[in-house]
């Protein structure tokens, strides 16, 4: 194994990591004011800051990296849909509770073990990020499997709902462990973990929470693909429109 780090396919893979977490902090943020009571609206609102605050690191290392000299927010606010890297499942619209409960579950186990993995790499300044990150993860986890429980073992209103989550999302799920030929080059490089592994993982604890919670997971299916290769659903193209709006048209504002 090789100290030496391919500085595009660490780029690239940053740009991965930020995109999925922008887009899910942006996603969450707009429950805010929309929460089911206050408390929860809060936590939404908190774990979309955490989320965002993830993206913002790794925007900045891949800056670090860019040869065109991009600052962080020019990466999150001046690419076009096509650029991104973020996985489908993070740009689908935000649904009701159930939905985002369930793909908030989905995304904290995967984010859990991703950032496990990553605390040991052999990039330091990455390493580092992920010890952060995981730090605020093992909370959101915890807060998603406890609502996965509260709705799915309640009401039959509440069960039924987070089942037609679960049908909706779990086709989505699988391209969260796909990888390209600059991912391997990083895993050969000790700079990412193996994700078959991290897989295993993945489907070892959301089978036995989905038992648990007694949940049913869909047989078969239709499989989204397309994200890493920057091939997104319609959905991503107006949230960023939305979240965009302000940089484009005034370049270069700032807080």
């Amino acid at each position: 194994m090789t100290n030496s780090i391919d500085n595009k396919a660490l780029y690239a893979y940053l740009l991965r990591l930020a995109d999925s977490s922008l887009t899910m902090g942006q996603r969450l943020a707009e429950w805010c004011g929309h929460g089911p009571y206050l408390e929860e609206d809060v936590a939404l609102t908190n774990v979309s800051l955490d989320m965002i605050g993830h993206a913002n690191i790794f925007y900045q290392m891949a800056a670090e990296l860019s040869d065109e000299a991009q600052t962080a927010d020019e990466l999150a606010f001046l690419r076009d849909a096509h650029q991104y890297r973020n996985p489908i499942i993070t740009e689908l619209p935000k649904g009701d509770f159930a939905f985002t409960m369930m793909k908030q579950y989905f995304m904290d186990t995967f984010n859990f073990f991703l950032y496990e993995g990553l605390s040991q790499s052999s990039h330091e300044p990455l390493a580092l990020a992920a010890q952060k990150a995981l730090m605020e993860v093992k909370y959101h986890l915890k807060r998603s499997e406890t609502w996965l429980e509260r709705l799915s073992l309640s009401t039959e209103e509440a069960s039924k709902r987070i089942q037609k989550a679960l049908d909706d999302l779990w086709f989505y799920t699988p391209e969260l462990f796909e990888t390209d030929a600059t991912m391997n080059k990083l895993f050969q490089q000790g700079v990412i973990g193996d994700y078959g592994e991290l897989k295993k993982k993945w489907d070892s604890h959301v089978q036995a929470h989905m038992n648990h919670c007694e949940l049913n997971l869909p047989e078969t299916g239709w499989v989204a693909t397309g994200g890493l290769e920057g091939e997104h659903s319609e959905h991503l193209g107006y949230m960023l429109a939305e979240m965009q709006f302000l940089q484009r048209a005034y370049p270069n504002s700032q807080w």
